[in-house]
């Protein structure tokens, strides 16, 4: 028998992928959305991130997050036209102007948005959270406290978030009204759940240190791993890819 338990792929292509192998596509991949302005390269970007999301069949979650990722987009748009005069001008402001290249701008931030929230989406709804740090650890040896951290950090977030339901659910009962008034008066509301939510997160918090303790957390080394991440040919296919992409978009910012 083997000493260390294999690492088993999924069934799509995203899935058999190496953890880090998908974090760095998915990195490169964001990093080449950032440097090139370049729409119909952006464009491309955006489908082969459709792409991606439909091979593992993922596509109706992807669009799920594009609407979200699209209301967020949208605001920097707005801020985009009203403050950046750029090209022909279309529409005069008191302070300014909105161009054809003010238009140009703001969809080029939706376009690059959208594109490069997807790999990284795919990564981390595909990927268990505990094999993601533990082959950081393995293969990239991070200390193993700071992947801990991290894991801590995603599995709390929905743990907070219950607990904050939870007390606006209680509050509800006894009669507050969080769904009528103005943004303060929301606001106002918010912030005394904030003590109890703070007191129940520093409780959980302290219990899971101190069971991380108890089960040697201190004594956790990169050999204490049972799970072996090696890299296959479609893991190396697949960064050199990313690395194209990502050279060729600091190409096209250089070049135009």
């Amino acid at each position: 028998m083997n000493k260390f338990l294999e690492y088993v792929p999924g069934d799509s292509l995203l899935h058999t992928m190496n953890p880090i192998a998908k974090l760095g596509v998915a990195v490169m991949f964001a990093i080449a959305c950032f440097s090139t302005s370049n729409l119909p390269f952006l464009l491309c970007m955006l489908v082969l991130a459709l792409a991606m999301a439909a091979s593992c069949g993922m596509t109706r979650q992807t669009f799920g997050l594009m609407k979200a990722v699209l209301a967020f987009s949208l605001i920097l748009a707005v801020i985009l036209i009203l403050t950046t005069p750029k090209g022909t001008p279309l529409v005069e402001l008191p302070w300014g102007f909105i161009g054809t290249g003010s238009l140009m701008a703001a969809l080029v931030t939706i376009v690059r948005l959208e594109a490069a929230a997807i790999p990284l989406f795919l990564t981390f709804y595909v990927t268990k959270i505990s094999d993601l740090s533990n082959a950081v650890v393995k293969v990239l040896g991070v200390p193993y406290k700071y992947a801990f951290t991290f894991t801590s950090t995603v599995h709390f977030i929905p743990v907070f978030m219950n607990d904050m339901s939870g007390i606006m659910e209680a509050q509800t009962a006894r009669g507050i009204e969080f769904d009528k008034g103005g943004l303060l008066h929301k606001v106002r509301l918010m912030i005394p759940l904030c003590v109890p939510l703070l007191v129940s997160s520093v409780r959980k918090t302290n219990s899971a240190a101190i069971a991380a303790e108890v089960r040697g957390f201190n004594l956790r080394t990169r050999q204490s791993g049972f799970k072996e991440y090696p890299f296959s040919p479609v893991d190396i296919a697949a960064l050199v890819l990313a690395v194209v992409l990502l050279v060729a978009a600091i190409a096209l910012n250089i070049l135009f």
